[in-house]
């Protein structure tokens, strides 16, 4: 059975040349110019729209068993039957004809006509190269870059355009095994996320990450033990595997930060400072801290006053952010004044508000977070997402992205839902804890959890004992075991109770140990009376003062 297949891509401006294999035949097909489509011609002789993603099969293409001749004169005619876009230039433009490898195979191969890519074809690879670029071009605006820098940036970043490719050749590899390209939204689906835990990862450097890949450059403040934890993949020709790439030492900032740096210092013949520099410093952020966020991110050093700082500033303290705060929110996030409050901050929030965060808390919970607007919708959606999963009602997800909104940055497949995992394995509600203490979920569970858990069952506790505790009190897993849980337990063992009051009271970990704990302890003994554990440490001064009086008395009578 003689088997068609077409293969091809679209760029964003043009479609290069069409190469179709018939038997030991192979046809070269003119190409289109269009700004909207990317259509690929399969076995079953239809199109794919990579931006509605449905199949069409055009009456002008019917019988596509023709010649050469035949074949590309229908594939012209799709250019005047189908609406490609307003920009649709009629005008046939040329390429050269330069054609890839793709091995198409019959049913007599045993597999029914299914086909196999061998060698990624080069005019896929040159489309995918293309929405790598825009998608990290996207990015990169996103946090703040103007489209002249992140232009910039992109024309150093070839090895890294080509690490995101094939990072899409490795995420997504039975598609390419079967020939079917990714669509636009799922190449985007795909890198987002990566770029987001590399800027979670690397956000001091991750433009150096990006530009100097894969060596990037690690500046004297950060450990030069730590390994850089991007994967190098080498391309898909070459057959290549992941590795993992050496940490570069290097102790000098590179010229650009210092480059910014200086101009954050300068002072204009007048003797003043840049006029966002000049107003910055009116709001409390003196000239080290200014040029401590330009070393982290060096676009700070180009934004105009009027255009990106100011705009930010008002809209941050028409929100209710106290001024006093802002520095600390500039400091922690200075990408914010690099992105549009109208296309980005203000529709952000307003996805958020859908999900149940509470207007009146934007203040509080961008100081909490400032990060958290700065974020994709994609990445909003996957958390949410995920609390919904656990069996969390709207109104709880609302109150979480509110009181603890950096839950956002924490993976879903990496971080919550292998810690969701762990606790249902103790027996624990994941929603309650969830709901309760969020922030437990950021903690690594090989280095916080599982040593808290076998601390307890050492001291004698089951583990439907810690279920318990971790259900009354989620905040249990947070506290240090060195620092916090020895030596209150240490304390805990003078005291005379039983290991039970533990069990109903846990919050006995939340309390200090020198300023609450052993002084109102010592008031007990020294009194002769006993009180319940939630009696000593929970109650307020005089409701304890009233406890211990009635307690008192009825010893006495």
């Amino acid at each position: 059975m003689m088997m068609k297949t077409v293969l091809g891509v679209l760029s964003s401006t043009c479609l290069h040349p069409q190469m179709v294999e018939e038997d030991h035949h192979l046809f070269s097909i003119p190409s289109f110019r269009t700004n909207r489509f990317s259509w690929r011609l399969s076995q079953t002789s239809t199109f794919r729209c990579r931006k509605c993603h449905r199949r069409t099969i055009p009456a002008c293409l019917s019988g596509l068993s023709q010649g050469e001749n035949g074949l590309t004169n229908r594939i012209q005619t799709v250019g005047r039957h189908i609406d490609w876009s307003a920009s649709y230039r009629r005008n046939e433009q040329k390429f050269p004809n330069n054609s890839f490898i793709c091995q198409a195979k019959s049913n007599e191969s045993g597999i029914d006509g299914t086909f196999n890519v061998r060698v990624v074809p080069h005019t896929l690879l040159a489309a995918e190269k293309e929405e790598a670029k825009a998608v990290l071009t996207l990015f990169l605006k996103k946090q703040g870059s103007t489209n002249a820098l992140a232009a910039r940036i992109i024309n150093k970043s070839d090895a890294f355009i080509k690490h995101l490719i094939s990072r899409l050749h490795s995420v997504h590899k039975s598609r390419y095994l079967v020939g079917r390209e990714l669509t636009t939204l799922e190449i985007r689906d795909a890198l987002n996320p990566y770029l987001e835990s590399l800027l979670d990862e690397y956000g001091d450097i991750f433009v150096d990450v990006v530009e100097n890949f894969p060596e990037p450059p690690i500046i004297k403040e950060r450990s030069t033990e730590k390994t850089i934890a991007i994967m190098n993949t080498t391309s898909l020709e070459e057959g290549g595997t992941v590795s993992p790439i050496p940490p570069q030492p290097s102790n000098a900032l590179n010229s650009k930060k210092l480059r910014a740096i200086e101009r954050v210092s300068e002072v204009g013949p007048s003797g003043d400072l840049l006029p966002h520099v000049s107003y910055l410093i009116e709001l409390g952020m003196d000239l080290e801290m200014i040029k401590e966020v330009t070393r982290k991110f060096p676009s700070f050093a180009y934004y105009s006053l009027e255009g990106k700082v100011k705009p930010i500033v008002e809209f941050l303290l028409g929100l209710g952010v106290p001024k006093s705060d802002i520095p600390y929110i500039l400091t922690r996030r200075p990408q914010l004044c690099g992105i549009s409050l109208s296309d980005n901050l203000i529709p952000t929030m307003a996805y958020l508000e859908d999900f149940g965060v509470d207007k009146k808390q934007w203040a509080k919970v961008i100081y909490r977070f400032p990060a958290l607007l700065t974020y994709s919708r994609p990445k909003l959606k996957a958390t949410v997402d995920f609390l919904y999963e656990m069996g969390l009602p709207a109104e709880f997800v609302g109150k979480i992205l509110t009181r603890c909104p950096n839950i956002i940055s924490y993976n879903v497949d990496d971080k919550l839902r292998p810690t969701a995992e762990y606790f249902k394995s103790l027996g624990v509600n994941v929603a309650g804890i969830l709901y309760r203490a969020p922030q437990t979920f950021g903690l690594s569970i090989e280095s916080n959890l599982k040593p808290v858990t076998e601390f307890f069952l050492e001291k004698g506790f089951s583990v439907d004992d810690i279920c318990t505790m971790i259900t009354r009190y989620g905040a249990l897993y947070t506290f240090s075991l060195v620092e916090n849980l020895k030596p209150k337990w240490e304390f805990f063992e003078t005291m005379g109770y039983p290991k039970s009051e533990l069990v109903k009271f846990p919050q006995y970990f939340g309390y200090s140990l020198e300023e609450r704990i052993k002084p109102r302890y010592g008031i007990v003994k020294e009194s002769g009376v006993n009180l319940l554990l939630n009696q000593v440490l929970s109650l307020s001064e005089s409701e304890f003062n009233k406890a211990l009086a009635r307690k008192i008395k009825k010893i006495n009578s």
